[in-house]
């Protein structure tokens, strides 16, 4: 059995542990907060773009944009939307399952597949998988710019227009509330008319005049729309990060506090039996006097 004297140095460091926690925990609720406030701020654009994107590519049947040529396959790309930081529980996780048996299903079909990496634990994990690296971003800081984003989405992008990977997919963790966030991996390019009009109007319709050409416009409009996506993937993944750290964190501190009670539970049973141990040995030196 423990001395007391061990028991009391644990408790402490448990105690020092579960303070720690408890303010990351309350530093991750606030961050979420505002995570939350960013994701929310970037839907309506995110809608906009869409619902603009869906008109034009409509209103003009003639042209079909580049990035909603399908074409056989034979190499994809995948865009892996990670954390920077660890202590989020199963976030990263779940979301590098996904990549793992997409990869699995990909080498059985023997097509290739190119990563770009956002995030510092998804670098990590495809460099110690020796996966084929097309381009990568790290350090994102707790708010997400474009201007950090665009070198790496480009280049995942024109590999796609060079005909190097003929589909490309974003894996991401989809923030669905405080207690639940969802791996997701979705294809996004090449673009369907189904999914870029989803939730339009069907009985509108327009005609626009394009200038300079309509070439020029819906593919530029297009790799706009495939940027606000990953944009608001990195936003939703960053408000998942928040909410499972703060879930993780309020679980630690809740088994400090078990452990806590434990030990103290511990400590007392073995002071009173060092008690009742002196007590013993004082009554049988008095007897034998």
């Amino acid at each position: 059995m423990a001395s007391t004297k061990e028991i009391r140095s644990k408790i402490k460091s448990v105690q020092n542990t579960r303070k720690i926690t408890k303010a990351m925990e309350m530093v991750a609720a606030s961050k979420m907060r505002r995570a939350q406030e960013r994701m929310r701020n970037a839907r309506p654009y995110s809608e906009k773009i869409r619902e603009i994107a869906a008109n034009l590519a409509e209103a003009n049947p003639e042209y079909r944009p580049t990035y909603m040529v399908e074409r056989e396959v034979k190499n994809i790309g995948t865009i892996l939307v990670s954390t920077d930081k660890g202590l989020c529980g199963g976030l990263n996780t779940n979301i590098l399952r996904l990549i793992t048996n997409q990869v699995r299903e990909m080498q059985e079909k023997k097509i290739g597949i190119e990563f770009t990496a956002i995030g510092s634990k998804g670098l990590q994990f495809l460099n110690r998988s020796k996966a084929k690296l097309l381009s990568e971003t790290i350090q994102l800081g707790d708010t997400p710019h474009m201007d950090t984003l665009i070198g790496a989405i480009t280049a995942q992008l024109k590999a796609f227009e060079r005909g190097e990977v003929d589909e490309v997919y974003l894996a991401y963790t989809r923030f669905v509330n405080a207690m639940k966030q969802e791996p997701v991996l979705e294809k996004i390019l090449p673009l369907a008319s189904t999914a870029i009009a989803a939730g339009k109007d069907k009985a509108a319709s327009w005609d626009y005049i394009y200038e300079p050409d309509a070439e020029t416009i819906l593919d530029g409009l297009l790799k706009r729309y495939v940027e606000a996506l990953i944009y608001q993937a990195v936003a939703e993944n960053m408000a998942s990060e928040q909410s499972a750290r703060m879930v993780s964190m309020k679980a630690a501190s809740d088994n400090a506090k078990n452990v806590i009670g434990e030990l103290q539970l511990e400590y007392n049973k073995t002071r009173q039996a060092a008690i009742t141990k002196e007590l013993s040995e004082i009554v049988g030196g008095a007897a034998a006097v």
